[in-house]
């Protein structure tokens, strides 16, 4: 393992919590926290817009939807591409929300930052150091998940990557690790929340979608990561999750997403934050 030498995403280097501005609005890491929410994939307009529209009536600022998707399977959806870009802005200009989607090549930055709000590194590239470092020469919010097989240091050192080369906002997320557990599909370390906030200055949100892989376990895991002190919580949401192109397993259901909001909202009245 190498050394300790994330300096720049250090608690003793920063003392006081990073915020986070998006869209001038929206902060990430202060009192509120932050949901962001919508489809697996940009599949479609129609869908697109549906789940904005419910994600947004139920209280989320953050529009999330992926135009490229690596999957798993070669002959898996793959997404839109720009096309899906473009669903994206529009539908969140449309709803006034937010948006995040996932990049996947240094090459493709300066496209999906035309964009979007917040770009997205997936568990698969959290160690792609050239994306990082191309990350770190822009002026746009990075969302960096931790890898699949990750060491809290490991990630820390993933962010540090953007930090050096001149982008300071970065906000981690804990999308669950591979452990020998077949019952679901990846654990969620939710022990990682408390941890990050001691290791480190930079805000940190929880993907329960991608960890657990049953939308049963969503709602739990959502309202556990509040009560730790998730600073916001990344959640799929589909209208109609059996047509889904992509992860509709794991999406909830528009109204089961209210319920959540509504039951998420009193932990985090409890903990003396708001959503």
């Amino acid at each position: 393992m190498e050394d300790k030498v994330y300096t720049l995403v250090s608690r003793e280097t920063k003392k006081e919590d990073t915020i986070i501005t998006v869209r001038k609005d929206i902060k990430i890491g202060g009192k509120q926290i932050q949901i962001m929410a919508g489809p697996c994939a940009i599949e479609n307009y129609e869908f697109t817009s549906q789940a904005a529209k419910a994600c947004k009536k139920s209280g989320a600022r953050i529009l999330r939807g992926g135009a490229f998707k690596p999957r798993t399977a070669p002959y898996s959806f793959q997404g839109l591409g720009e096309e899906g870009l473009k669903i994206l802005k529009q539908v969140g200009k449309e709803e006034d929300m937010a948006t995040i989607t996932e990049v996947l090549d240094p090459k493709d930055i300066e496209l999906v930052a035309s964009y979007a709000d917040i770009l997205q590194v997936g568990a698969r590239n959290m160690q792609n150091f050239a994306l990082l470092e191309g990350l770190g020469k822009i002026d746009k919010p990075i969302l960096l998940k931790r890898g699949i097989s990750a060491q809290i240091q490991e990630w820390l050192l993933a962010a540090e990557y953007i930090v050096l080369n001149g982008n300071p906002n970065v906000i981690l997320c804990e999308r669950g690790i591979r452990t020998f557990e077949h019952d679901i599909r990846s654990t969620l370390s939710l022990t990682s929340v408390p941890i990050i906030k001691e290791l480190s200055h930079l805000p940190i949100v929880v993907d329960p979608s991608h960890s657990s892989g049953r939308p049963s376990l969503v709602p739990p895991m959502s309202k556990a990561a509040i009560a730790c002190g998730a600073d916001g919580i990344l959640v799929e949401v589909h209208p109609k999750p059996e047509e889904a192109l992509c992860d509709g397993q794991q999406a909830l259901l528009p109204k089961d997403f209210d319920k959540m909001m509504q039951e998420m909202k009193l932990i985090a009245k409890a903990v003396g934050r708001e959503i």
